[in-house]
């Protein structure tokens, strides 16, 4: 029986996502994006879509790698200006019931003590519907703008990340136990205090010696989510922590390669196919007729933003787009970063010779995974042949425009496929853990975060020497 195919939507809180100059269209809404509004109306569009979660991705920097300035960011609208995403979880919980919301979150730039207390809190807010999208840092702007003179080499970063899921699983997962809380009115006790744990840890980049300041939220650990990264360090950490990963390439071949990399890594790692989800990007262009999606795809193409696309780009990869004139092949672009950020267009179609240009045209609609273009149906015959083709459990939904491209998806894609058995038609009850795996609120017993010993010490690690540094976000 073919599996189900799976839908999560990626958002930011800022005028534009990965489709830069589309704010320019008549259609769209994300001007809105500061207004309490337009994220409930997508809360309740994204629940009658069956949707599995709302993605945020989020930056703490300017994208100012081009030109060596923010200044085309922030003349073209590219990520910037753009709002703390995690505030939208309350907003959007209550205007649904089950809706799972995932927050990209750097973990180089808040005390994981601070971190653990903001997600629990979320969780206990959205009755468990919260997730964290792992990220170790965010542009080089982010690391100076919060005063990080020198920001860790590559491993370092990977080091560091490790003791911080440590520290925060002991929080989340051994600081209380589940019946600490008594509230018992007549004996005037509210917590147990032979219950709540100091964890006692001491690190090379971390000390937290005392207690989580929350009680236990519905999962617990919030649904761990990750990027399968670009280097084997990043797959290997994704690997070992995520329950859902997040990947990208433009082509079925290029996909079904990273989704063979990432079962390798979970089987490395001792983990079961089942104990993850993967999603690949891609953006859905539908209409009722497939000359009215063609046609609506090329008016979306005139309003791509070329220079906002390489500003972009070159925020994503640390390469100055702006020093390569757009006809050059992006093979010639002759950096380590270039070559691994790069490559997926030369593996997608061997035999054509990328050019810069071309490169930000195509990540200029959609981010860097394919655009699927037609009727209802011939979308969901390619949705079907991606999934079964790739070995995908779904895909992470980018927009062109807001909310006029999930309105789409919803009302044309999602029917299509649930009448060919491909789609969920409802929600699972419990949190997002439950709905997602069925196995209950919590980690499951045999992942890594359920290992942890209190007062265990994180061991002392050589320094690394700064070679680079590969952005997660």
């Amino acid at each position: 029986m073919a599996r189900r195919i799976r839908f999560t939507a990626f958002q930011m809180n800022a005028a534009s996502h990965q489709a830069p100059g589309l704010w320019r269209h008549e259609r769209d809404g994300s001007q809105r994006y500061a207004q309490a509004g337009h994220w409930l109306e997508l809360a309740r569009l994204l629940e009658r879509g069956c949707f599995d979660a709302v993605l945020f991705a989020d930056v703490l920097g300017a994208n100012d790698v081009y030109a060596g300035s923010p200044e085309a960011a922030l003349r073209h609208g590219v990520q910037i200006p753009v709002n703390d995403p995690l505030a939208l979880v309350p907003l959007m919980a209550q205007a649904t019931r089950h809706l799972g919301f995932g927050v990209t979150c750097a973990l180089a730039y808040e005390h994981p003590y601070l971190f653990a207390r903001r997600m629990s809190t979320l969780d206990h807010l959205s009755q468990g519907r919260v997730g964290w999208n792992i990220a170790t840092r965010c542009f080089d702007s982010a690391d100076r703008n919060l005063g990080l003179a020198r920001p860790p080499a590559p491993e370092e970063r990977f080091e560091l990340a490790e003791e911080y899921l440590e520290v925060v699983y002991k929080l989340w997962e051994a600081s209380w136990e589940d019946d600490a809380v008594r509230r018992d009115r007549q004996g005037g006790v509210y917590t147990d205090p032979a219950k709540v744990h100091a964890i006692g840890h001491r690190g090379r980049y971390f000390d937290v010696p005392g207690i989580h300041l929350c009680e236990p939220s519905p999962q617990r650990t919030p649904l761990l989510l990750a990027q399968a990264g670009t280097s084997p360090r990043a797959a290997r950490f994704a690997a070992q922590h995520a329950e859902g990963i997040f990947l990208s390439g433009p082509s079925i071949a290029v996909v079904r390669r990273l989704v063979e990399q990432v079962r390798q890594c979970l089987s490395a790692a001792g983990r079961a196919r089942e104990d993850v989800l993967i999603y690949t990007q891609a953006l859905i262009i539908t209409a009722p007729t497939s000359a009215e999606a063609q046609a609506k795809h090329m008016e979306l193409l005139r309003h791509v933003d070329v220079e906002g696309a390489l500003a972009l780009l070159s925020g994503w990869t640390g390469i100055d787009f702006s020093r390569h004139p757009r006809n050059t092949p992006i093979e010639q672009v002759d950096t380590n970063a270039g070559r691994t950020a790069l490559a997926a267009f030369s593996h997608a179609e061997p035999a054509r010779r990328w050019t810069v240009g071309e490169a930000a045209r195509f990540i200029g609609l959609g981010g860097r995974g394919p655009v699927i273009v037609g009727s209802p149906q011939q979308v969901a015959d390619q949705l079907q042949q991606w999934a079964d083709s790739t070995g995908i459990d779904g895909f992470n939904l980018s927009y062109a425009l807001a909310h006029e491209t999930m309105q789409d998806v919803v009302d044309l894609v999602v029917p299509e496929l649930q009448q060919r058995g491909r789609y969920a038609t409802g929600y699972a009850e419990g949190t997002l853990r439950d709905k997602l795996f069925g196995r209950g609120p919590r980690l499951p017993a045999s992942h890594i975060g359920r290992q942890v010993k209190l007062g265990q010490t994180a061991p002392e690690l050589p320094v690394s020497p700064r070679t680079g540094a590969e952005n997660t976000v």
